[in-house]
């Protein structure tokens, strides 16, 4: 038979305290307040409708596919139904806000920030010996060997010697600052002069630049990006005053926060 461990508020918030949570959850309250408030100068309406379809798409989110799913789940994370609108109300309104505040300037950043959002498809071979490297460049440009051959003969690691050295779609923040202007200024597909490092000398074999494209999911990405970025400076500005009783033994006053970050 189980026993029954009763647990009052105070030690819940004792809990946070010697955690360290604290401003963890100061954060999260100013973003919260920020964004009802800041909605509400706007004058930004949610409707009851809107409010279900975002309820709907918690659910899904946290894969609450039937009704006792979603009842197991409020009842471990302690929750009201009016709690759980809650939170779908707030998501909905700062998605809202995040529109009208930046919606119109979307295009604007990415056009400006349109280089790093650029990708590439690389193949990668690191030696330790400089001639070697310049050995096989050559012969790669006279096609004495092949890119593939190489890589299964200098790759030390299993796997990476199985996709041929393969490193996947990268973007410029992936890249060196040594390799970065080579990779992007190459005409696919291209073999690049060997570039040292300190991790050694690299053999770098481009197959594809892939240029951005603002399709949704990009809008989506720099929307909440500008989105978080406004919501950093609000707080950075902003002084969080902390109340916190317990028991009555003592009072904890945080005066004042000035740096708390969103990510």
């Amino acid at each position: 038979m189980s026993k029954a461990l009763n647990i009052s508020q105070e030690e819940l918030l004792y809990q946070v305290k010697i955690s360290c949570q604290i401003p963890n959850l100061l954060r999260a309250i100013a973003t919260r307040k920020i964004i009802i408030d800041t909605a509400k100068e706007a004058d930004i309406k949610v409707e009851i409708k809107e409010v279900q379809q975002a309820a709907d798409n918690l659910r899904l989110a946290n894969n609450l596919v039937k009704a006792e799913d979603t009842w197991t789940w409020l009842e471990k994370h302690h929750l009201s139904i009016e709690d759980f609108e809650g939170i779908a109300y707030t998501d909905l309104l700062a998605k809202k806000l995040a529109l009208h505040l930046f919606g119109d300037k979307v295009e604007q950043f990415f056009y400006e920030h349109q280089l790093d959002y650029a990708a590439a498809v690389t193949y990668e071979v690191i030696l330790d010996d400089e001639d070697l490297a310049c050995e096989l460049f050559y012969a790669l440009k006279e096609k004495e060997i092949s890119f593939y051959e190489i890589a299964h003969q200098y790759i030390q690691d299993i796997e990476l010697r199985r996709v041929g050295g393969y490193q996947g779609i990268k973007k410029r923040t992936g890249f060196s600052s040594e390799m970065c202007a080579a990779v992007f200024a190459a005409n696919p597909p291209e073999i690049l002069k060997p570039i040292v490092t300190s991790k050694g000398v690299h053999l770098i074999f481009v197959e594809e630049i892939i240029k951005p494209e603002l399709n949704d999911q990009l809008r989506g990405k720099i929307l909440g990006n500008l989105f978080t970025d406004w919501l950093n400076q609000q707080i950075a500005e902003m002084e969080v005053i902390a109340q916190i009783n317990l028991d009555n033994s003592f009072k904890l006053e945080i005066t004042e926060i000035k740096s708390l970050t969103m990510r």
